[in-house]
Order: structure tokens, then C-alpha cells, then sequence
């Protein structure tokens, strides 16, 4: 009986100890895993607060998160970035194409050339050497006084001509043959002469010389035209201050609809049911400044020519801030009044 009680008595103890080991085993199982969750939420809340805090320093915010008006004005910014980019693009493009003229480009990095007064392009043609010639008695200097002029008075005078047809042939030989012997020629290149392109020469005169020359003013001239060459450098020397200046004969009249016609225009539709051209300088002499020269430059493609080159040459400033200036000495029809020019 006593052993009995004994062993009953040790076989409890034995269950109780193995029953305190096991519960000690859960405890401290409990206590790792209780410290391993602590520790893990601790790494996750530094780490929630270093990204909070290097969020804050790189989009420049305070203590507070960003809000919804930050981050539109951040993706504005953004869309801001991309058109800067494209309007860069664009301009490097406006350089290429004669916006900003190569030799102004140069000019400005060495400072070596004083800026012109003027550019004066003479528009003649084939079969045109007795009107050259009648200039060059005239009034237009050759050899060493024309350049004279450039350096002295800033004033380039030179006879536009494009291209035969025919490239090469006796047309352009001639030509060039009469260019070695005065070299007082600008060769348009890219130009016709054809009287289907007639109209173009103007619009490529102004493109042509703003590449070669930096000057204040660009002055289209005919080749049947005599002409005060100082008192047009005075002129022009009174206007340098207005930054678009269109200088001419201001006109305006009837538009020819009939095509038989001497200035028949085939699209006097487009000038209303008045059939009046709007306000234009004379075709046989104007000036304009460098800025619209730019102007003509740049948008050379899209810029519409119409019959005659005075109407196309006062059709692409209007809309334009420019200073139409109506000056009557440059009214050819006569020497009188203080006429600088005259027509032969």
C-alpha cells in the first residue's frame, strides 16, 4: 500500500516538472518571438521615417508629406522641361535655317567687324548687261570704291542673279565671267530665273544676304533705277533706332482681275470684293530692317508670294508690329521733292 502511494506520488511530480520544462520552453519561444516582432517593427518604422525624411529633401518640402497641389505643380514642371526641350530644338533649327544669321553668329564671338549700315541688292537679270553697266557709270562705285563704301560708310552694294535653267550654260557663264572682272555679284543659288519664279527673287535676296552680311538695313533696288547712294545711307542712318522699320514709297490701289492685264494678280479674289491691295511699299526701292529680314528668314517656307514682289513683300508684315514708314524721297517717279532715286 505504501509503495503504491509512493509511486503515485512520484509519478506526479515527474508530470509536474515535465509540464513547468515545457511551459518554460513556450515562454521563452514566446518572448523570442514577441522580441523578433518588436525588432521588425522598429526596422520598419526607421525606415518609414528615413524614406519620409528623403522624400522631404528631395522635393524640397517641409515636415508634412506631399500634398495633391505639389505634385501637380511638379508634373507641370515636368511638361514644362519637355516643351523647353522642344523649343531649344526649334531654335537650334531657326540658326540652321537663317534666323540668326551665321556671319551676325560670328561677328559676336570675335568682335572684329563693325555691324553695316545696309545692304543694297540691285535684282537684274540675264540680257541685262546694259543696265548694269548704265549703274556702274552711274552711281554704283566699282573696284576699289565700292570697297570703300563697305568700310567707310557700311554700305554693300551687289547685283542679285540666280541660276539659268540650264545650269552652266552661257546664261550663267556670262555671268560669271562678268562677275570675275567687277565682283559685284550675289549668285542665288537656289534661284530660277524664270518668269514663273520671278516672284520668289525678293523673298530669297533677303534670306541670301542676311546669311552673308550682318547688317541694320536690307534694301531691294531694280536695276532700272538711278540712285542717290549717301542720301539713302542718311535716310536709312535716321531710322537704325526703330527695330522693324518697312521704309518705302507707301501705296495702295486697284487689284487686276483681268489676265490680259499688265499687273493682272491670278488670285484678286483673295483681296476682297473691293479688288484693293492693302497699304505696300513700291516695288522699285524699300528697305527693312534686320529684324523682319529674321522674320523672312524663318519662315521662308509658309510665306506666300503673290504676282508682283512689293504686294508679297507688304503681305507678310501685316500682323506684325512694324513701323510702316511712308518716306516720299523714295518715290522714283522723279527727282523732284528731294527724290533720292528715279526710274530710266
Amino acid at each position: 500500500m505504501r509503495s503504491r502511494g509512493s509511486n503515485n506520488r512520484l509519478s506526479s511530480s515527474r508530470s509536474l516538472f515535465q509540464w513547468r520544462i515545457s511551459s518554460l520552453i513556450l515562454s521563452m519561444f514566446a518572448t523570442m518571438a514577441a522580441f523578433f516582432v518588436a525588432c521588425r517593427l522598429w526596422q520598419e518604422a526607421e525606415s518609414r521615417v528615413y524614406l519620409v525624411k528623403e522624400l522631404d529633401r528631395r522635393t524640397g518640402q517641409g515636415e508634412s508629406a506631399i500634398s495633391v497641389d505639389d505634385t501637380l505643380r511638379i508634373i507641370d514642371c515636368r511638361e514644362q522641361q519637355k516643351k523647353l526641350s522642344v523649343l531649344e530644338m526649334e531654335l537650334n533649327k531657326a540658326k540652321k535655317e537663317g534666323f540668326v544669321s551665321e556671319h551676325l553668329i560670328e561677328t559676336k564671338d570675335t568682335n572684329e567687324k563693325k555691324k553695316l549700315l545696309a545692304v543694297v541688292g540691285i535684282l537684274t537679270g540675264f540680257g541685262r548687261r546694259h543696265n548694269r553697266d548704265a549703274i556702274r557709270k552711274a552711281w554704283m562705285p566699282t573696284g576699289t570704291t565700292l570697297k570703300n563704301l563697305e568700310d567707310k560708310k557700311g554700305i554693300i552694294i551687289r547685283f542679285v542673279i540666280g541660276r539659268s535653267l540650264n545650269h552652266g550654260d552661257n546664261s550663267d557663264k556670262d555671268i560669271s565671267n562678268e562677275n570675275k572682272k567687277t565682283n559685284d555679284f550675289l549668285i542665288l543659288n537656289d534661284h530660277v530665273e524664270t518668269p514663273e519664279e520671278k516672284q520668289k527673287k525678293t523673298k530669297l535676296f533677303f534670306v541670301d544676304a542676311l546669311q552673308h552680311w550682318d547688317a541694320e538695313f536690307y534694301v531691294k533696288v531694280n536695276d532700272d533705277i538711278y540712285l542717290n547712294i549717301d542720301a539713302l545711307g542718311a535716310i536709312l542712318a535716321s531710322h537704325v533706332n526703330k527695330p522693324r522699320a518697312y521704309i518705302g514709297c507707301m501705296k495702295s490701289g486697284g487689284v487686276f482681275s483681268n489676265p490680259s492685264d499688265r499687273w493682272y494678280e491670278p488670285e484678286w479674289w483673295k483681296f476682297g470684293d473691293g479688288k484693293s491691295y492693302f497699304r505696300h511699299a513700291s516695288g522699285e526701292i524699300f528697305a527693312i530692317s534686320q529684324a523682319l529680314v529674321q522674320f523672312i528668314s524663318i519662315n521662308k517656307p509658309i510665306l506666300r508670294t503673290y504676282a508682283h514682289d512689293d504686294v508679297s513683300a507688304g503681305s507678310w508684315f501685316i500682323g506684325l508690329d512694324v513701323k510702316h514708314v511712308d518716306e516720299s524721297k523714295f518715290c522714283c517717279s522723279s527727282w523732284s521733292s528731294g527724290a533720292i532715286c528715279a526710274a530710266s
